[in-house]
Formats: C-alpha cells, sequence, structure tokens
C-alpha cells in the first residue's frame, strides 16, 4: 500500500486543529483539497480516521493512532534528512583512525577530543599499528587516516606534516646522567641503545646515527620488536638508554628519567605525519584532514 504522505500531513493538521478549514488554512490548500485527501486515505484504510459534525472533526481511536504515527514518521524524516546533510559536510559518518604512537602521548588525544567535541556526530574507530600496517589499511580502506611519528616511507599517498617534539634520552635513575637536566649527545657515545622497532623506531635510529656515528665508530643500537612500553620498561634495569618523543614523558615509569638531549644546533626534533589516500571519498576524512590543516601547523600537502 502506498501512503500519500501530503495526505499524512492532513490528518496530523487536521488532528491538531479539529477543523478541516483551519488545518486546510495552515497547509495552505483549499479544503475540498484536504477533504478529499482525508478521505482517500479512508478509503485505503477501510476504516473512517475522523467524526465529522457541524462544530468539526474529532479523530476517531484510528485517527488519534494514525496521527501519532504520522508524527513519529515525519520526526524520523525530518532526522533521516539532516543525518544525510551532515554526513556530506563531514560532520556526521564514521572516520576510522590509525596511529603509530599511543593515543595517550602527545598530541593525538587532544586532536581526537577536539574533533570529538566539534562534530558530535562522527564515530571514530581507533586503531593502533605499526607504520608498515597503516600504509597497508590505508591501501584496504581498513583506515581513513594514519598518523605516524617520523617519516612517512611506506606510503605514496597524500601526506601532511603536522607537529614537532623534542625527543628526550629515558635513563635509569640510577644512571648518573640522570642527574643533569639536560644532556649532550657526546654524553651518550658510549651507551647502549635500545628502541622498539615499533613507530618511530626507525627515525630514532637514524637519528642516533646521524648524531654519534664516526668513521669505523658506530653507536650500539638494539631494537627490540616490542613497544615504546616494553622498552621504557627495561630502562630501569640500567643497561640501556633510549631516546623517545617528548610526550612520552608525560607518562609515569619508576625509575626512569627523562632528559632532554642537546648539542651545538641546540634540541633534536621529529616531526609527525598525517597519511590518507587521494581515492578516499569519506566526507568524514576530508572534515578531519581540514581540522588538522586549521589547526596544527600543517605544510603543503605532499
Amino acid at each position: 500500500m502506498n501512503l500519500d504522505l501530503s495526505s499524512l500531513r492532513s490528518v496530523i493538521a487536521a488532528a491538531e486543529h479539529g477543523s478541516f478549514r483551519q488545518a486546510a488554512t495552515a497547509l495552505n490548500i483549499k479544503q475540498s483539497a484536504l477533504s478529499r485527501r482525508i478521505r482517500h486515505l479512508e478509503g485505503q484504510l477501510g476504516v473512517s480516521l475522523f467524526e465529522r459534525s457541524s462544530g468539526g472533526v474529532r479523530p476517531t481511536p484510528a485517527g488519534a493512532s494514525m496521527s501519532q504515527a504520522s508524527r513519529r514518521l515525519f520526526a524520523e524524516i525530518d532526522h533521516m534528512v539532516t543525518a544525510s546533510q551532515l554526513a556530506d559536510r563531514g560532520e556526521a559518518g564514521v572516520l576510522k583512525a590509525g596511529f603509530g604512537t599511543a593515543v595517550s602521548t602527545s598530541k593525538v588525544r587532544t586532536i581526537l577530543a577536539d574533533h570529538i567535541k566539534s562534530f558530535p556526530h562522527i564515530g571514530i574507530q581507533v586503531t593502533e599499528r605499526s607504520p608498515a600496517q597503516l600504509a597497508a589499511a590505508l591501501g584496504t580502506g581498513d583506515v581513513d587516516v594514519a598518523i605516524i611519528a617520523g617519516e612517512a616511507r611506506q606510503h605514496n599517498g597524500p601526506s601532511m606534516s603536522l607537529w614537532s617534539e623534542r625527543i628526550v634520552a629515558a635513563l635509569s635513575s640510577r644512571h648518573p646522567l640522570s642527574n643533569s637536566e639536560v644532556i649532550d649527545w657526546s654524553d651518550l657515545k658510549d651507551e647502549i641503545f635500545l628502541l622498539s622497532q615499533w613507530d618511530p623506531g626507525l627515525d630514532l635510529r637514524n637519528l642516533i646515527l646521524k648524531k654519534l656515528a664516526a668513521p669505523g665508530d658506530a653507536p650500539k643500537i638494539e631494537t627490540w620488536d616490542a613497544s615504546n612500553e616494553n622498552v621504557l620498561g627495561m630502562i630501569e634495569a640500567g643497561l640501556h638508554v633510549s631516546v623517545h618523543c617528548e610526550s612520552w614523558t608525560s607518562l609515569s615509569y619508576p625509575g626512569v628519567r627523562f632528559r632532554e638531549i642537546r648539542d651545538s644546533s641546540g634540541p633534536s626534533h621529529i616531526t609527525f605525519t598525517a597519511c590518507w589516500e587521494e581515492h578516499n571519498r569519506n566526507p568524514a576524512l576530508a572534515r578531519f584532514v581540514e581540522t588538522l590543516r586549521q589547526t596544527h601547523h600543517p605544510t603543503t600537502l605532499s
């Protein structure tokens, strides 16, 4: 059975006003047209929707039920239209975000919180993976956008540089250098570094080599297939030192001290990068990328 929406609006108006004439005026149509709509609907349903009298009209039980159901229907239609418009503007829908760094550290947590607050109709699904896994997930569409620490070496699509963080050394509280507020890179040349293979391990390894490697004298670096959390858990033993982004200093690791590293050029930094695929047309992605562009000092798209 096909029900005409204009007939349902006529039922609602007649039930509200108690008069076909007043209902027609409210809908800006002729009374005869409204009356025909309702009679046609009554014929379709096989029930009487209104009791008619010289004093006006009153809904029958069937009419009252039809009026209430019609109101709910139009409320759902309005919601559907609004949701569609929000989704088209990237203000609703689902954004699948992948991170190569712990969500609890750096600006990642703030970015997500601010975006959720600004666009409450967007659902965000968060995944934490290695850079290689994130690059693959972008290609398959399992992730809409990835934010990693360091360079996007394994991604050939669009990317955008975001913020930078200082690099700090992580040492056992028993290490002599832990008493210094600032450490020179040269002070670490005889240390054994322990790094995670996870993001941004490769960038940090390259940084150590750049600062300390010399002909015939390479720094000692061990890399583990373990998270940065597990690496920091081992630093307390005092057998290694490590280097991390400054945001990790916001977390507490008993027996571990974080100290800024400098040389003649000043502190070292690492830049975070956002990556996505050109063919991804998710409006929620476009909105998120625009938010990053406006609020996190990005550079020109690559």
